[in-house]
């Protein structure tokens, strides 16, 4: 639910969640009509806990404190990847789904990004690297000087990318076949 500004401006909140299990980033947006700026990002240090139980325990921790500080109105994360070892995957996997679930007990509503897609949306490029991705957002968002963890870029793009993604949707028409055909009947053979 956006918030409404003296001008009558919409004002949405989205936190992106690159969730990691030795290093989590998070970066919270502000979007005004059509500017977006940086309300906060940084990353949560996660290794110097013992134990994949109370790291997990902090990840839930630190997204519920960072909901209740900055109320986003939505939440975007970064989709797990395939990699090799399956003992990371599930590891980063279980982040993930605390990270959700951090999300889900405060009611806000969760989107998944896949690590292509948001390069993609951020760059043009869904083989960027991080640190394309991270100039493009120095740019975009007038950050002035870059993170040492790149984590925390990574999740301003994931945020970046659902408002992106979110304005596509809304333009993007039709959601049928049905609906296609009505509205361009012209086009069909």
């Amino acid at each position: 639910m956006a918030k409404i500004e003296k001008n009558n401006q919409k004002e949405q909140i989205i936190l992106g969640l690159d969730p990691g299990t030795s290093v989590m980033g998070y970066g919270l947006i502000t979007i005004k009509g059509q500017k977006i700026s940086v309300l906060q990002f940084g990353v949560i240090h996660l290794s110097k806990y013992s134990g994949h139980e109370l790291k997990l325990k902090k990840i839930f921790e630190r997204v519920i404190s960072l909901i209740d500080d900055y109320h986003p109105d939505e939440v975007a994360l970064e989709a797990p990847f395939f990699g090799k070892n399956v003992q990371s995957m599930l590891k980063l996997g279980r982040a993930q789904g605390v990270a959700m679930a951090a999300a889900l007990s405060r009611e806000i509503p969760i989107t998944e990004y896949a690590p292509k897609k948001v390069k993609q949306s951020v760059t043009s490029n869904g083989n960027a690297s991080k640190e394309q991705v991270a100039n493009m957002l120095m740019t975009l968002l007038k950050i002035k000087e870059l993170p040492k963890l790149l984590d925390a870029t990574d999740a301003l793009a994931v945020a970046v990318c659902h408002h992106f993604q979110k304005g596509s949707l809304q333009k993007a028409g039709p959601k049928s076949w049905k609906a296609f055909v009505g509205d361009n009947p012209g086009r069909v053979k």
